[in-house]
């Protein structure tokens, strides 16, 4: 349920508002240096506090709980053991989900999180949401501590994402982007966001064909993250309306280089030597302060909701390092396995 990857696997753990939240992280090499300092950009990259973003403040500091020791200069580098690293929850307000115990939130896991998990069935009054516990976006932060450690291990490959569009519109335009933020968050609603991968310097021959193609072990990875909605790799949706000589990548040399990229540096679901390039749709938050008609479950009738405290009006804003994250995991598992098959290929 909360584990990914073989060869390096992840294990997340916490919620939204519990104490700490945190990762564990099997498969990491002996002797990389590692310290707290390495995690910074990223999960700075990732915090809350831009227009559009969340007002829950928290100061997001990693901490090594294990799988590092000092080396012979006293630096920190991994041990081979397992990695932990944890985050403290200190900005809770868990009295603000007080009042959906009998009112699922429209668009959340509320519903479906206690039919599966609550131990006595339909017993709404007794379920514990805490801002979406699990499955809450507050989540991706271990995620994005993984990820830091992944890119060590795969550089040089590079791999960037970036967010392209907000609520329909380019966010070359970033002044009518700050205006539909301005708009919406006045009305009370939310946005959702297209974000670009690009991975650069990765190897031909990662993947299999068929069900651990590189576009399913990606999308696997990519759809852990709450709220994304579709994914699609070079040309994407767009292939459907082209003739095959559009879509077609043209070789110019030996090495597999293509004139253009319509499959996104992959084929056959192995990475052909081209940049990987895929684009996700996030949706909008969930949680909004604008009125909408639901259903209360205790007192079996309709009945207006509002959601208050503390919510992104565009999560996609802060997505991007997660994005990165899942996919360097997924490929360091990848060049792990290949590396099984292929001495030195890591």
């Amino acid at each position: 349920m909360n584990t990914f990857g073989e060869k390096f696997q992840v294990q997340i753990f916490g919620a939204s508002h519990a104490p700490v939240i945190g990762i564990t992280i099997t498969g990491v090499p002996a002797g990389m240096p590692l310290q707290e300092a390495d995690f910074a950009q990223d999960i700075l990259r990732r915090k809350s506090g831009a227009k559009g973003t969340t007002s829950r403040i928290e100061e997001d500091v990693p901490v090594i709980e294990s799988g590092v020791s000092k080396n012979a200069e006293g630096k920190k580098v991994t041990n081979g053991k397992a990695l932990t690293i944890t985050f403290e929850n200190n900005n809770i307000h868990p009295e603000d989900y007080t009042p959906f115990r009998n009112v699922p939130r429209p668009g959340h896991a509320d519903f479906t999180a206690y039919i599966k998990y609550s131990s006595r069935k339909r017993d709404f009054e007794n379920t514990d949401f805490m801002g979406g516990g699990f499955f809450s976006g507050r989540m991706t932060l271990p995620l994005v501590g993984a990820g830091v450690v992944a890119k060590k291990i795969i550089s040089p490959i590079e791999i960037k994402a970036r967010l392209i569009e907000v609520g329909g519109i380019s966010t070359e335009n970033w002044s009518d982007v700050e205006a539909l933020l301005d708009k919406t968050i006045a009305e009370g609603d939310s946005l959702g966001g297209i974000i670009e991968c690009t991975c650069r310097k990765v190897p031909a021959g990662l993947g299999e064909p068929f069900f651990d193609s590189l576009e399913s072990m990606l999308s696997h990875a990519i759809f852990t993250i709450p709220g994304i909605r579709g994914i699609e790799f070079g040309d994407g949706f767009a292939a459907s309306r082209m003739k095959g000589s559009e879509h077609n990548d043209p070789f110019i040399d030996d090495k597999g280089h293509t004139s253009k990229n319509g499959a996104g540096g992959i084929n056959g679901g192995i990475s052909n030597g081209n940049d990987i390039i895929f684009r996700i749709a996030v949706k909008p938050t969930s949680s909004i302060i604008k009125k909408q008609s639901t259903f209360d479950f205790i007192k079996k009738q309709m009945t207006d909701i509002s959601v208050p405290g503390r919510h992104d009006t565009c999560f996609a804003l802060r997505v991007p390092p997660v994005v990165e994250a899942m996919t360097a995991i997924t490929l360091v598992d990848l060049l792990m396995k290949d590396m099984e098959k292929r001495p030195g290929s890591i």
